[in-house]
């Protein structure tokens, strides 16, 4: 690539989110004019494409499987008790209300990928704040962060943080025994700030009338069957991988999604073409988009010229390059969408790497999974750098776009700078606890300060 198109990349790249932040055009019309200019004038080409390919093909395959899955349960009429159960359990209390929201969001998603989560409760947020006749708007990115909060927990609760776990070989089991309490705590550390955050809703109290019984359940074996994919799907995400046919997350997503369509196509409660309609293909394109963006960065050499200079500035100091891309990933991430900059980063990271001789060369290929236990919290900082850091912004990650999404198809518009007033001082708090883990980790893992 030559210097001009390095520029016009970088010139591209920055139009894009400048575009967004500053609500000046549609977010996916913005990342597809992008997009063109750079196909125009030569900078992204078919071979680009396939690569960009293989690395969105897993998340947009979660994500996809996620919504499948989620508006096929819409119709069992579930979401409407599980609503009816949180009301009565607020008491008519904003405080109650947003812990709630906590306990039942995490959970969730260290299980389910962290869109999927959103899309699966925000017919009961929707519904509660509806009641207590408050805006859903802060919820609804409530909802977003917890659950990128909550990706933590799990290696499949976070598409970014799978792409990491993946990529180096890490097992479900060693995710739950390095990483997880670190998604503990940044998931703890969002209830202090909601009195200072949410401080309306928070002080809250009104009277609900009398809770009308909730409505029969018309299809009860339409109800069971759909239950049953949801079961099917969390299970063949937590064991999944240690099946003699290995069967990764993205596979999952879409195994559950063919089963939860045959479901409804078999139980006759709706034309299987009403629920592929209803799928979010504006968020799915808009991911594409930005894969393929980072992509056209990623052509520039930029980043394997950084992972050369990370070690002529910082030599074999893994600690102090882990945390360097815990901020600078963090960063990005909340610019970007998360999912395709740490895709990105990992080039740089395993670069580096080679580079310091903490591992041979033959490590930069994609099947070398036998990563040093002195380089993971490089890579853990990446995890929380990405899922962290996405919380920021409505672009800087799936859960975002869809919550934005959600609010959109409400008649509430969410601007860029009213996501970042609740996400940014959640992120900043949440990246420093992601920094002293780091830290924690790399002595308790014995690895150089």
């Amino acid at each position: 690539m030559t210097d001009p198109q390095i520029y016009l990349t970088i010139g591209v790249f920055a139009g894009v989110i400048l575009l967004i932040a500053l609500d000046l055009i549609d977010m996916t019309v913005a990342a597809l004019l992008g997009l063109s200019i750079l196909v125009l004038t030569g900078v992204f080409d078919q071979n680009d494409m396939m690569d960009t390919v293989g690395v969105a093909n897993g998340p947009i395959a979660l994500l996809f499987g996620g919504m499948v899955v989620a508006r096929v349960l819409a119709r069992t009429g579930l979401f409407e008790r599980l609503g009816a159960i949180m009301l009565r359990a607020t008491g008519g209390s904003g405080r109650r209300f947003l812990l709630l929201l906590v306990a039942l969001v995490a959970p969730t998603c260290a299980l389910l990928p962290n869109a999927t989560t959103v899309i699966l409760v925000a017919p009961v947020i929707l519904g509660v704040c509806r009641a207590l006749k408050i805006d859903f708007v802060g919820p609804l990115i409530l909802t977003a962060i917890i659950s990128n909060s909550a990706g933590m927990l799990t290696l499949v609760g976070d598409p970014a943080t799978f792409l990491v776990g993946s990529s180096i070989g890490l097992s479900f089991g060693a995710y739950l025994r390095t990483v997880s309490l670190g998604g503990v705590l940044v998931v703890l550390a969002i209830i202090p700030m909601l009195p200072l955050l949410m401080r309306d809703i928070w002080r809250l109290r009104v009277v609900l009338p009398a809770a009308p019984p909730p409505p029969p359940i018309e299809r009860p074996g339409f109800v069971i069957l759909a239950l049953g994919v949801l079961l099917v799907m969390v299970m063949l995400f937590l064991f999944g991988e240690s099946l003699p046919t290995r069967v990764l997350p993205p596979a999952v997503a879409i195994i559950a999604a063919s089963l939860a369509l045959l479901v409804i196509h078999g139980a006759r409660v709706e034309p299987v073409d009403n629920v592929l309609r209803d799928v979010d293909w504006k968020t799915l394109i808009f991911l594409a988009a930005i894969f393929s963006l980072v992509q056209a960065f990623a052509k520039t050499g930029l980043l394997q010229g950084m992972s050369l200079q990370l070690y002529a500035w910082f030599g074999a100091e893994i600690t102090l390059v882990a945390l360097l891309m815990l901020a600078g990933i963090g960063v990005l991430s909340s610019l970007l969408a998360n999912i395709p900059v740490v895709a990105a980063a990992l080039v740089m990271a395993k670069g580096y790497l080679v580079a310091a001789e903490a591992v041979p060369e033959f490590a930069l290929a994609a099947s070398f999974t036998d990563w040093p236990t002195a380089t993971l919290p490089l890579f853990i900082a990446m995890m929380f750098g990405a899922t962290l850091g996405g919380n920021a912004t409505l672009v800087g990650a799936s859960a975002n776009i869809v919550s934005v999404g959600i609010c959109n198809s409400q008649g509430a518009h969410v601007t860029f700078l009213r996501f970042a007033r609740y996400g940014v001082p959640i992120a900043l708090v949440q990246l420093s606890l992601g920094a002293i883990y780091v830290l924690v980790l790399t002595s308790i893992l014995g690895v150089n300060p």
